[in-house]
């Protein structure tokens, strides 16, 4: 799925992600739904997190897993959604989950995730060979 001509950075997501979240009682995660009405879940058989706003598909952003590396490959903002934080949701969320885990170390090939670490030196420690 691709939203109609995005420009950078784009995002893809997964939808199983939002029922996680309602579970969890993970305060990062719930500020961030709260605060910009961008609900992310982990939709795990499309390998993506998923961006809602209003329950309508915002962003993803896709992934790939081994035993030990979860490779963010692809991130895609619907234009409509744009300068919303969904594509910030999305990383934070999607770098989060990793850090939970905590059984993987992240490889940034996306452009957008790669400068989002990038900014956000704090995840830095997530990323494989950094």
């Amino acid at each position: 799925m691709s939203f109609p001509v995005a420009h950078e950075p784009t995002v893809r997501t997964g939808e199983p992600a939002a029922a996680r979240v309602e579970q969890t009682a993970h305060p990062a995660r719930e500020e961030r739904t709260d605060m910009s009405d961008v609900q992310v879940t982990n939709n795990p058989e499309q390998h993506r997190y998923e961006a809602r706003i209003d329950g309508e598909l915002a962003g993803f952003a896709e992934y790939q897993l081994t035993d030990d590396l979860a490779e963010f490959t692809h991130t895609e903002v619907d234009p409509a959604f744009e300068g919303k934080g969904v594509g910030s949701a999305l990383a934070r969320y999607g770098l989060d989950d990793v850090r939970e885990q905590g059984t993987r170390k992240v490889m940034p090939t996306c452009p957008f995730i790669k400068g989002w670490i990038e900014r956000h030196r704090e995840y830095e420690p997530l990323v494989y060979g950094g």
